[in-house]
């Protein structure tokens, strides 16, 4: 048995990138551990919030919910706080995670790759997926942090911008503009693990965070063949490597 470690920004990001090989790494019989940056608390804020609860607090429950169905053995939350989008004032807020200070936060994930002996570690590319602050800096702090525990094996995860446009168009749901030259490029991919056998978990693990992925939203309102055609093959890069189609666990 080895150990995954996966790391994100916010909850939910984990069901949406790595739900897939989360899932298959459990089912292969391995550890799976989700570490979360910070608790979402920048979300939008549903309308069904018991009085006095706060978001993050829904987001956290929500989060041990899709962790339970993904396999997970153990949840950590590194406890900053959620910096908005980019060029929002919530960058810039004392406690931020896009604020934080790259070799503090990497050496407490670090710790955790150490205490769980961890034999690989999913982190985003460069531009974070789509750019977003979080995103970017989870990059950042889990490469330097793999570094420092001296984790084998790092993935990067991305989703194809190609698939995610056309399924969109198949929805009918208006596109958003080209992610630009900062972008990682699709052709930097060497590593397409096929999760086609999780995709019914994959999908009841966005249900779970349903303050953020509600009925209505474009993840569950695809029809069946469109979230395949998305979903069923999770995309990272491995540095160093040709084509693989699993993790190295």
């Amino acid at each position: 048995m080895a150990t995954l470690v996966t790391f994100h920004a916010h909850p939910d990001d984990e069901c949406i990138v790595t739900g897939g090989v989360m899932r298959k790494a459990f089912e292969e019989g391995h550890r799976v551990v989700l570490v979360v940056a910070t608790r979402g608390e920048a979300g939008e804020i549903p309308d069904f919030l018991e009085p006095g609860e706060e978001l993050w607090q829904r987001r956290v429950e929500e989060t041990y919910a899709a962790a339970d169905l993904l396999g997970v053995a153990r949840v950590e939350f590194l406890g900053y706080l959620d910096s908005g989008m980019m060029g929002d004032e919530l960058n810039e807020r004392p406690g931020s995670f896009w604020t934080a200070d790259v070799e503090e936060a990497a050496r407490k994930l670090a710790a955790i790759l150490q205490e769980e002996n961890a034999k690989a570690l999913t982190i985003y590319d460069s531009f974070g997926g789509y750019g977003h602050p979080d995103h970017i800096q989870v990059h950042r702090v889990g490469k330097r942090a793999a570094e420092i525990a001296g984790t084998p094996a790092v993935y990067r995860a991305m989703v194809k911008e190609s698939e995610f446009r056309e399924a969109m168009r198949r929805a009918g749901e208006a596109e958003p503009p080209p992610l630009g030259e900062d972008a990682v490029p699709e052709s930097e991919i060497n590593v397409g693990v096929d999760v086609s056998k999780y995709l019914d978990v994959k999908r009841a693990a966005m249900r779970a965070h349903a303050s953020q992925i509600p009925e209505h939203s474009f993840f569950l309102a695809l029809d069946d063949e469109t979230f395949a055609h998305v979903f069923d093959t999770e995309w990272f890069i491995r540095e160093g490597h040709g084509q693989e189609t699993t993790l190295d666990l």
